[in-house]
């Protein structure tokens, strides 16, 4: 029986290696945490890839963009509701049940692209939907749990890299396929099958995670990562957890952060030539890779007190996201009226593309922020399942408006922009609400740079 207040310490740099553990290699928690990433890539990753190409490659992102706000609708439940699935089948297993729902959005997509048909679309939507939930609360609390506490950050930004290496690649394949089409209009339909194929390997992927009883950390520390109470005291603890104060200061910063997916798609999708958003998939991709690995590293260096590290990342983010969210609003109120269709041969080219590559970049840093917020505010292990559930949960609902508003012809257009830069000038008080305590009762660090060790109060129902 867990007593009601339970001491969780904190070392926040690695000890010296005569005190590290040793690990078998397929315990450790870079082997699990590459796992995860293959599954990140197999399942989300092509899924990005192909949104990434412009309204899922197709000549209109209407249907598209519809398809998409279905799937994340029903995120939204099937999110609120992991952790009881969690309860019955493990993180394990609940990431297996995340994979299985890509690969049928996949075949949607292809077989409108080459045949018209869109009912698929839908059906496969909604298949996605039911699973993805799923998918993105169990991944995002195993990529919060499993890594040493001096590896979190490092861990996050390699686990994410994956996900935009989906993104890099099938904006590889797409542009060899379409480098000689510099008209707008949908991609090749071949490239469909061969995501088709890399998105059926997410579930055997993920039968090689370790659950988190037979995980070895270098810091010797067992990982628990389990739901003990019945389903209904889970859907009581959620409930909780999301109407917490600390919670709805924060829903306006990640809305902000994840509306702007549809957006930026939809923008590639209007303005650009079919080989002009291949491009744009791979050269996004590789900039948000670069920058979100800098943040991850910059974010574990804990010989900076952990207060300086999430302010100065926090103004660096909300500064850089307000030029580029007016960069955009100049230019879609300019493009709605000279309705330009953009190659990398025309003139103005280079304006238009640059804010789709700082777009990408800063939802990749905004993204990986969100999980250090949640690393921050959970108190303890169960939290971490469930403040991953709702996070994921809270962004499907974000992205299910954002996807379905940029189906209508305006919203897509300028609108989606014109919202996404009010999101963020109205998210930027209440989620430093939040971020101004990360820190703040730190202790000093010692002359050899190490920080004492930190006490929290983590109040908990588990029997």
């Amino acid at each position: 029986m867990m007593s009601t207040k339970e001491i969780i310490h904190y070392s926040e740099t690695a000890p010296p290696k005569e005190q590290l553990h040793p690990v078998k290699w397929y315990r450790s928690t870079f082997f699990n945490i590459t796992i995860l990433g293959l599954c990140n890539f197999a399942a989300p990753g092509i899924w990005g890839a192909m949104n990434s190409l412009g309204a899922g490659g197709a000549a209109s992102p209407k249907l598209i963009n519809a398809a998409n706000a279905l799937t994340f609708c029903l995120m939204v439940v099937s999110c609120y509701f992991s952790s009881v699935l969690v309860h019955y089948i493990g993180i394990k297993g609940a990431l297996i049940f995340g994979t299985v729902g890509y690969a049928p959005f996949a075949a949607g997509l292809y077989t409108n692209n080459r045949f018209g048909t869109e009912w698929f679309v839908l059906v496969g939507a909604a298949l996605c939907g039911i699973s993805a939930g799923v998918f993105w609360a169990a991944e995002a609390a195993i990529a919060i749990a499993y890594p040493e506490p001096w590896n979190k950050g490092k861990a996050l930004g390699y686990w994410l890299t994956y996900r935009l290496g989906g993104q890099i690649l099938g904006g590889a394949i797409n542009l060899g396929l379409n480098a000689d089409r510099n008209e707008a209009g949908k991609v090749s339909y071949t490239v469909f099958l061969v995501f088709i194929a890399l998105q059926c390997t997410g579930p055997l992927v993920a039968l090689f995670l370790n659950k988190p009883s037979k995980v070895q950390r270098r810091d010797g520390k067992k990982v628990v990562l389990e739901i003990a109470e019945n389903p209904w005291r889970e859907v009581v603890e959620n409930t909780k957890l999301l109407f917490s104060k600390k919670w709805l200061l924060l829903i306006l910063f990640i809305g902000q952060a994840v509306f702007a997916e549809a957006v930026y798609f939809t923008y590639l999708a209007l303005w650009f030539s079919v080989r002009a958003r291949a491009l744009g998939s791979f050269v996004s991709g590789l900039a948000a890779i670069t920058a979100g690995n800098f943040l991850g590293h910059w974010l574990d260096r804990h010989t900076i007190a952990l207060k300086k590290r999430a302010r100065w990342s926090f103004i660096l983010i909300v500064v850089t996201q307000g030029a580029w969210w007016l960069w955009a609003t100049v230019l879609v109120t300019r493009f709605r009226h000279t309705r330009p269709t953009y190659d990398w041969s025309s003139p103005g080219f280079g304006k238009a593309f640059a804010v789709f590559v700082l777009l990408t970049l800063g939802f990749q840093l905004n993204y990986l922020f969100l999980y250090f917020f949640v690393t921050n505010i959970a108190e303890g292990q169960d939290q971490v399942i469930r403040y991953a559930a709702l996070l994921r949960g809270t962004e499907s609902a974000w992205q299910a408006v954002s996807y379905g508003l940029t189906s209508i012809a305006i919203f897509g257009e300028v609108g989606g922009v014109y919202i996404n830069f009010g999101l963020w000038a109205v998210s930027i008080f209440p989620a430093w609400l939040v971020l101004r305590h990360f820190g703040a009762s730190e202790a000093a660090p010692s002359e050899e740079g190490s920080v004492v060790s930190e006490v929290h109060d983590v109040k908990t129902d588990l029997q």
